[in-house]
């Protein structure tokens, strides 16, 4: 086990270094020049070439590239060009919220995603199967800034049960304010007794929340589903069944815990994924997240930001790529790790 753990830890570290390089060569070789940017709209040429020496532009990719990783491994992650700020204090302010909306999604998406995948898998090509079947269709199809605008307008707009952005009011901001301790909104207000901030985070998660659950329900449903089928053929389970043990326990011991590796797998990639791909949910619901924050360094061509988030969701993948391939060995003794 400890030498498995060793050796994914260095292919991680292997696939960090090469994303390192590829993401520094291509945010140095597009047609842009940061240090207008960074000077502002109104610099003279002699403030700009000022600071392409400053920002180290003047020096070759490869030098430039040394002088980056020696900095990152020393935990200087560079200066935001657009916030002048350290990008890893930006990365401690984002993450959080990201983190809190991904986590809430996924597990609706997961606590739907997988009962349905079961009922499905107990009777298929019946009524619940056909059922199950067009949500996970639903879920992996339908493009979320669609289902987003529509939730907005029906239950945010039409309705009023949802409010339509942020993360609190601004009133409980000011009469109730979270005090910040790992920057989740609802963990934060929950410790400290905060009831009031507490409700109301809850409130604005549901939205951006729901529509981020879709896309992992639509997969749980789907793989569950055909991982279950799988496993109810084999004879193990037959023996069961012959055995007389209740349908419920074969369903939900058996063979859901040997069909739930790929679905932990993909899950925790799912997860990594989501940390910058949910730009265009963040953005309509004015969520502060990563993925926001990433789609505005992309934009400005912020190269030092850009690098950190890269690097951090390739970690994020490392880990929770290994932390899932633990959990399935665990539960799933047919694997060897060796």
């Amino acid at each position: 086990m400890l030498s498995y753990i060793v050796r994914r830890l260095l292919i991680g570290v292997l696939s960090l270094f090469g994303a390192s390089i590829i993401a520094f060569t291509l945010t140095r070789i597009i047609p842009s020049d940061p240090a207008d940017m960074w000077m502002g709209p109104h610099a003279t040429v002699e403030q700009i070439e000022r600071a392409h020496v400053e920002l180290g532009l003047d020096k070759p990719i490869s030098v430039q590239y040394c002088i980056y990783m020696s900095k990152f491994l020393r935990g200087d992650w560079g200066i935001s060009i657009v916030t002048k700020q350290p990008v890893l204090r930006d990365l401690a302010r984002y993450l959080p919220a990201s983190i809190e909306l991904i986590v809430f999604g996924m597990l609706v998406g997961f606590a739907v995603g997988i009962p349905l995948g079961i009922l499905s898998a107990a009777k298929p090509g019946r009524g619940m199967d056909h059922i199950s079947r067009v949500f996970a269709i639903t879920g992996v199809a339908l493009p979320s800034f669609w289902l987003a605008m529509l939730l907005q307008l029906v239950l945010g707009k039409e309705l009023s049960l949802f409010p339509l952005i942020g993360r609190v009011d601004l009133l409980i901001e000011i009469m109730n304010p979270i005090r910040r301790i790992t920057g989740l909104y609802v963990f934060d207000s929950l410790i400290t007794g905060n009831f009031a901030a507490l409700k109301d985070a809850l409130w604005h998660i549901v939205l951006p929340g729901l529509t981020l659950a879709m896309y992992p329900l639509g997969l749980a449903t789907r793989m569950v589903r055909t991982t279950m089928l799988e496993v109810l053929r084999e004879d193990y389970i037959r023996t069961a069944r012959a055995s007389g043990v209740r349908e419920e326990k074969v369903l939900t011991v058996y063979a859901l815990r040997n069909a739930l590796g790929p679905v932990l797998t993909v899950g925790a990639l799912t997860f990594g994924y989501s940390l910058v791909s949910t730009f265009l949910i963040e953005s309509l619901f004015a969520w502060p997240g990563l993925g926001r924050y990433a789609a505005k360094a992309i934009v400005s061509v912020d190269y030092p930001a850009i690098m950190g988030v890269t690097l951090l969701v390739a970690a994020f993948y490392v880990i929770l790529n290994l932390g899932a391939d633990l959990i399935q060995a665990v539960m799933d003794p047919r694997i060897r790790l060796s």
